[in-house]
């Protein structure tokens, strides 16, 4: 199975855990991988003025990726779509920070675009609502139906 690992907004501004970023970091050397980092453009999307909150004006990914795409807001950029596609994979492999809301805006853009988007929910840390990511990963099924349940469904 060709498959794709998509890391969603692994940075400095969302501090982390450690063993988060060690354990994706470890699959990402396994397979095709591909990071998006959000930083900051009040311009393009309010999160100061809406949230009174916004992301680093320079954070760049913590986990080493064969490609990294900066965005602005939730989804990932057309550009990262596209270059998705362009690898043809069976399945792209999600996971990172933010289950609720920036992981499950790449699952609908995967979605939408045509790809098979798969939640990787032990690699993936939700919002300040839902810090476990469950309600993310419920989310995600009932939306995309596809959610692993462990690391032997990796097929590494």
């Amino acid at each position: 199975m060709k498959q794709v690992l998509y890391i969603v907004d692994v940075q400095p501004s969302f501090n982390p855990p450690a063993q988060l970023v060690s354990d994706i970091a470890t699959i990402a050397k396994q397979m095709p991988s591909v990071a998006s980092v959000e930083r900051h453009d009040e311009g393009i999307t309010p999160f100061e003025r809406q949230l009174g909150w916004k992301p680093g004006p320079s954070d760049d990914s913590l986990v080493p990726a064969d490609r990294i795409f900066i965005k602005h807001g939730y989804a990932p950029t057309r550009e990262a779509v596209e270059y998705l596609k362009s690898l043809n994979p069976d399945r792209v492999l999600v996971c990172g920070i933010q289950a609720d809301t920036c992981v499950l805006a790449a699952g609908f853009a995967f979605f939408d675009a045509g790809l098979h988007p798969t939640l990787i929910p032990w690699l993936t840390v939700g919002s300040s609502l839902d810090r476990s990511g469950a309600l993310g990963a419920r989310l995600w099924k009932h939306h995309f139906g596809a959610v692993l349940n462990g690391p032997e469904e990796l097929g590494l």
